[in-house]
């Protein structure tokens, strides 16, 4: 920002001096003879005072009819108020209006998820994106710290390629000069190649599934970082994992507590989140799904919702029988808006009584081999008052690259990294196959094309080593730190099956 102008998380720096503070109207009111202008400028909110008498008549008015969004420099006197936005306010002496404001969407009422997916390019100013926004940064800032500081060398993985990496029907195809390439699913394969040049790799970029899913974990495009390490084993992963994660929370704690109380996420819960987290086998966890234990916390979970229903349909009967007459425009409007939040609620905890019984039927069937699925996630999850890996995975449920047990050779060397309270997997991983002949019968049973995969081949042929790696999922990491019900809010731009935006 320009020198003449200070920023509004610096104030305590200024406190009793004449500052400038340059920005947008988040909002305002009037109460007579003095205005109250909250103004926003990317690092915080100021409540600005303006007193009759203090700035020009003309101008005085006008800020009473200034709208929402417009942008001003606002010139006054710093002085300390417990009772400010950030304990500063500043008493008004000069306002220059830049571009004034009419008519903004978006407004302080409450208003629908499909409205503010269709106005995200504005949606990006509200507190509650600028917050997430905040700690996006601070997580992704804290994975090339801890990734930079532990001897990681960051390697540009190819967006375009020619090789499968998870599952075909989710590739997205395109046209390369007349030949069909995929975007990427992972870098991982490319990592691999890197692995043996450095030791200790990473690649932090975009990636893409062709999933048909609404689901609320998953986007079509996505950040992901991936760690690779060469002479590593199973446990060392899973060490590894633990202190990225434990790290990035401490960040986001240290540097983001105001943004995780605005957003009302479970601090408590984070800074309980220390190693060692929880360890579960794929076999243990199945015997959990299928376990009484599990149908009684579903069964008192449904009790819960079931009150939880009950309460809202009283709060908001409570809200409609409110005399129009007998209250204030701004009352009405605090009403309107918490009415909408209330029957988004409702209706959640309408489809959540409603898919009860059937997680909990899911969960008594579940079959062994079979691929743990987002419900199955969610109640172990829940179960759960820490980040919980489960490990060793059936064979035929995974990818082809993940390294086989030896002692047992009908599950995998891997593990997924589940978050707890519902959240479910953010981080994904394994020990790579490093026998070339059993790579080779491994992309003959999932029938690859072997010809794309010859150089991937090559690293067993010359001095291959055992090497493993994972990745965790930027959104999906944000969302569990940010308690959103939904990986959209977590990245600017949202792309999904349905719905692509600007």
């Amino acid at each position: 920002m320009d020198d003449q102008y200070t920023t509004i998380n610096c104030l305590s720096q200024h406190q009793g001096k004449e500052v400038t503070l340059a920005g947008w109207l988040y909002k305002g009111r009037s109460s007579g003879k003095v205005q109250f202008l909250v103004l926003r400028d990317g690092t915080g909110l100021c409540q600005c005072v303006v007193e009759k008498g203090k700035v020009p008549g003309e101008l005085f008015e006008q800020l009473k009819h200034l709208g929402q969004e417009s942008s001003l420099t606002v010139t006054g006197t710093v002085r300390a108020d417990e009772r400010s936005l950030g304990g500063y306010e500043l008493a008004v002496t000069d306002v220059q209006i830049i571009s004034p404001a009419d008519g903004y969407p978006i407004t302080p009422k409450s208003h629908g998820v499909d409205f503010l997916l269709k106005h995200r390019h504005l949606h990006l100013r509200s507190q509650h994106q600028w917050c997430i926004g905040k700690i996006r940064h601070t997580v992704i800032d804290a994975i090339r710290r801890f990734l930079n500081d532990n001897g990681f060398v960051l390697i540009d993985t190819p967006i375009l390629t020619a090789t499968v990496g998870e599952e075909q029907q989710s590739l997205f195809e395109v046209d390369y000069f007349g030949s069909p390439l995929y975007l990427t699913q992972t870098g991982q394969l490319h990592l691999e190649s890197a692995v043996m040049s450095f030791g200790k790799v990473y690649c932090f970029g975009p990636t893409f599934r062709a999933e048909k899913s609404k689901t609320r974990r998953h986007l079509t495009e996505f950040w992901m970082v991936e760690p690779e390490v060469a002479f590593i084993d199973l446990d060392g992963l899973l060490e590894l994992a633990e202190n990225f994660v434990s790290f990035i929370i401490a960040q986001v704690l240290q540097n983001n507590k105001n943004e995780l109380e605005t957003l009302d996420a479970d601090i408590t819960s984070l800074e309980k989140t220390k190693a060692p987290f929880y360890r579960l086998t794929y076999t243990e966890t199945v015997d959990i799904l299928r376990s009484r234990r599990t149908r009684d916390f579903l069964a008192g979970q449904l009790k819960e919702l079931q009150n939880q229903k009950q309460q809202l349909e009283t709060k908001i009967s409570e809200l409609e029988k409110q005399p129009a007459s007998q209250i204030k425009q701004w009352q009405k409007d605090k009403i309107a808006a918490e009415l909408i939040e209330l029957r988004t609620v409702l209706t959640e905890t309408d489809t959540k009584i409603e898919n009860n019984p059937k997680h909990a039927e899911l969960a008594g069937e579940f079959r062994w081999g079979k691929d743990l699925g987002g419900s199955d996630e969610t109640i172990i999850s829940q179960m759960h008052d820490k980040p919980i890996f489960v490990t060793h995975y059936p064979k035929e449920a995974k990818a082809f690259y993940m390294k086989a047990d030896r002692d047992n050779e009908k599950v995998v060397l891997n593990f997924d990294l589940l978050a707890p309270a519902g959240f479910g997997e953010i981080i994904g991983g394994s020990m790579r196959e490093d026998d070339h002949d059993l790579l080779v019968a491994r992309i003959n049973e999932h029938d690859l094309d072997i010809e794309n995969y010859k150089w991937y081949l090559d690293l067993r042929k010359y001095g291959s080593v055992p090497h493993g790696g994972f990745g965790l999922g930027v959104e999906r990491t944000v969302a569990w730190l940010t308690a959103q019900k939904h990986i959209r809010q977590c990245i600017p731009f949202p792309r999904m099956m349905d719905k692509v935006y600007i």
